[in-house]
């Protein structure tokens, strides 16, 4: 009998001496931001039993579409909402809150057999807009350019379209990518091509390319040098509150800022 009182009271001090979750939260969104939602859920799961964190991709507009709809809790996205969204969230009794996790450069990339290794932001508008086709244009060899893009529901799509093209359409034969990662693959086995990523998704297997002669990297982003930046947002439906709050303020903390930047992106810390 006092064996068995002295494993109920252990039992209930390590009830009380850990955090106990009795909830699910599901994040969706910004294909940009998945390394750094699936890596930060990872670690809190592991240090948080009971903790569920459903992680899911595609694309920031089906993410902030999933949050005005309810079905998710936390939308990421590598843009900001649009007015169009926040009218039909409001229509829908939703509030969404930005809430900026990291920061990010979008990477202009070829294949590293390109001798390309800068661009001007006119001479990637002009490429994207289907003024320049071929490399010889650019000082490279005489070889057509392939245009790799982001599909439409991507908030990469959206911010590459203002930042470096000005809002000009992308021309009309672009091969359009589901994904960051989809766009490297791509341009790594494709000679001639060109894509766009996030600064997370730039390995060896593909050359990011300097704009007007800055190049990514954290300092150029943090310090707006380089002019491809933006930040990356997570969005809940008003103040974070419960496991949301929890694992946005993780993600916010010294540690989850670090596993941000080891996924390649740049910290706020």
């Amino acid at each position: 009998m006092r064996f068995a009182k002295l494993i109920t009271l252990g039992a209930l001090v390590l009830g009380f001496a850990l955090p106990c979750y009795a909830e699910k939260i599901v994040v969706e969104g910004s294909t940009t931001v998945l390394p750094i939602a699936q890596k930060a859920a990872e670690v809190f799961m592991n240090s948080n039993p009971g903790a569920e964190i459903s992680i899911r991709g595609g694309g920031s507009g089906v993410g902030i579409a999933s949050l005005i709809d309810g079905t998710c809790d936390i939308a990421d996205s590598s843009r900001s909402i649009k007015d169009t969204e926040l009218d039909k969230a409001v229509t829908n009794g939703r509030s969404p809150k930005a809430n900026v996790v990291a920061m990010d450069g979008i990477c202009v990339i070829v294949n590293p057999s390109n001798n390309v290794g800068a661009l001007t932001k006119k001479q990637i508008k002009d490429i994207y807009t289907g003024a320049i086709s071929n490399w010889k244009q650019l000082g490279g060899s005489d070889e057509k350019i392939v245009v790799i893009s982001r599909d439409s529901s991507s908030g990469t799509f959206e911010a590459f379209a203002t930042l470096a093209l000005d809002g000009a359409k992308v021309r009309s034969d672009a091969l359009m990518q589901a994904s960051n990662q989809a766009v490297a693959s791509t341009v790594s086995r494709t000679t001639g091509a060109v894509g766009y990523v996030g600064l997370g998704y730039v390995t060896s297997s593909v050359k990011a390319v300097d704009v007007n002669g800055v190049k990514a990297s954290k300092e150029t982003v943090l310090t707006n040098k380089y002019l491809l930046g933006r930040p990356l947002f997570m969005y809940t439906n008003g103040e974070p509150k419960g496991l949301a709050k929890q694992f946005i303020d993780y993600i916010l903390s010294s540690e989850g800022q670090k596993l941000a930047e080891e996924e390649g992106f740049v910290g706020l810390k």
